[in-house]
């Protein structure tokens, strides 16, 4: 860096339906079956295992860290740590995942790995709540703050249509390769958190977005910034009250993972688990409409393994 080296059960049933449909029939697709290796997967789904052990299935379908990871690179690894609150309720990423990427880049070669979100709570708080500081620590990478304007810098959103330009934190540019780690949760305004949505973490002034079509500026935002991978948490999902949560009561475990470098696809797949379509989820719809990746699942090679 430069100079700062810093629900009830018929939600429950609505959302099995929804995974039934996105995957084809979880006793049919979720079958153990072997890995072939030859198959250039554009989106892998995992399911029934842990957060790490879910991860090193998908990668081991993805070709592996090595594909988009290369030795001496500088890897930035952007999870939601938005909220003070414990891993339990579901507002932040799994801290178990986030370790076990970061691994996963260290054997890849990394040089360097940081971890940083920008945090609406208070961010040490944030960090150390949520159990991803003590991860990210333990796991050998940095963990870089982004409560100041100072760290961010402007960039020009040529395609956008509400959003031309906003200030984007300099690890982004900085850095070789950017890893995009959502958890799926329910969204008051934006309706999920998932990919796109989690882009909201790497730029400073979120209000703007807010103030002027919150959809129309995820999805502007999505034609502009593309990470090099997306992993989806949907281990623990917030059904409920979201972004924060307001306990666990509003938390279902759900044992999901979805890994794609189309975040379209990745937002797509994750609210079919949820329980809906990309009709009711605004930003996923125009993004995809307009191109920045693909939302209909059907064109995809998708690998699908249950462990």
């Amino acid at each position: 860096m430069k100079r700062r080296d810093f629900l009830k059960k018929s939600i429950g049933a609505g959302i099995f339906a929804g995974s039934f449909i996105a995957f084809g029939g979880y006793g049919r697709i979720f079958a153990n079956t072997t890995l072939n290796k030859g198959i250039p997967y554009d989106l892998v789904a995992v399911k029934d295992g842990q957060p790490d052990k879910m991860f090193d299935r998908a990668m081991e379908a993805m070709g592996g860290m090595q594909k988009f990871v290369k030795p001496n690179q500088t890897v930035v690894v952007k999870p939601n740590i938005g909220w003070d609150v414990v891993p339990e309720k579901a507002a932040n990423t799994n801290p178990t995942l986030v370790q076990r990427i970061i691994k996963h880049c260290f054997d890849a070669g990394a040089k360097k790995v940081y971890v940083f979100d920008h945090t609406c709570d208070n961010w040490q708080k944030s960090y150390k709540n949520s159990g991803i500081e003590k991860a990210a620590k333990d796991a050998g990478a940095k963990v870089a703050p982004g409560h100041t304007e100072g760290y961010y810098e402007e960039v020009n959103v040529p395609k956008g249509k509400k959003l031309t330009k906003t200030k984007e934190h300099e690890l982004i540019q900085e850095s070789d390769v950017f890893i995009n780690v959502p958890i799926l949760k329910n969204h008051g305004s934006a309706r999920l958190t998932v990919s796109m949505k989690n882009l909201m973490g790497i730029v400073w002034d979120r209000r703007f977005w807010h103030r002027n079509n919150l959809h129309q500026c995820i999805a502007d935002f999505a034609s502009y910034r593309k990470p090099d991978l997306n992993v989806v948490d949907a281990y623990r999902v917030m059904l409920r009250n979201g972004p924060k949560g307001v306990s666990t009561a509003d938390v279902r475990t759900m044992r999901y993972q979805i890994v794609s470098d189309d975040m379209v696809a990745a937002d797509t797949a994750a609210a079919k688990i949820f329980g809906t379509t990309i009709d009711k989820v605004d930003y996923i719809k125009i993004a995809g409409k307009a191109g920045y990746g693909e939302s209909d699942l059907t064109k995809l090679k998708i690998g699908r393994f249950k462990l």
